[in-house]
């Protein structure tokens, strides 16, 4: 916890010795002083804190795979336009990644129908390998996995938008035969 430990340090004498020192030398600093510069001190750690852990901004949408009871896992390849196989059929899932940080209520239609789906956290390998996220591991992005909920075919669209500067919006679709 951070405060606490600035708190505790602005309680050492040998801090107050150093504050005394900037704020013009007086023998003895008053209190408003030190309340000041402790403030001053707590606010600028929390600074430092949210500079240093701003979210990337979204830098890549696609549609990974597509599965269907009928023609399992197919893989999906930059520019592809439509599915190979002929996924039609009921229980079809789609799965999308997302590099950087959007919303958290993407865009996701099939045909112009709402799509219900899950998104879960992933981070990456320090050679740039995504995997699943870990206590102390760098979120990347976010993988979704959406249910067409018996929707047999259609055109998917998803689109999002990054949650931070530039704000930039992102889309990919796929169809889904």
């Amino acid at each position: 916890m951070l405060v606490p430990n600035v708190v505790e340090v602005l309680r050492q004498s040998q801090v107050r010795h150093t504050a005394r020192c900037f704020l013009g030398g007086q023998a003895r600093m008053n209190k408003r002083w030190i309340r000041a510069f402790g403030v001053f001190a707590i606010w600028m750690g929390g600074m430092a804190g949210a500079l240093a852990a701003s979210a990337p901004p979204l830098s890549q949408l696609k549609v990974l795979k597509v599965e269907s009871p009928g023609c399992g896992f197919e893989d999906i390849a930059e520019g592809q336009e439509q599915t190979r196989c002929d996924h039609s059929g009921p229980h079809i899932k789609v799965y999308v990644l997302e590099v950087g940080y959007g919303q958290s209520q993407p865009y996701v239609k099939l045909d112009g129908f709402e799509v219900d789906g899950t998104r879960t956290p992933v981070c990456a390998f320090d050679n740039g390998n995504l995997t699943d996220c870990t206590p102390g591991s760098k979120t990347v992005g976010s993988l979704y996995v959406f249910d067409l909920a018996g929707k047999q075919e259609g055109t998917f669209i998803f689109t999002n938008t990054s949650i931070n500067a530039p704000h930039n919006r992102m889309s990919t679709q796929l169809y889904i035969k």
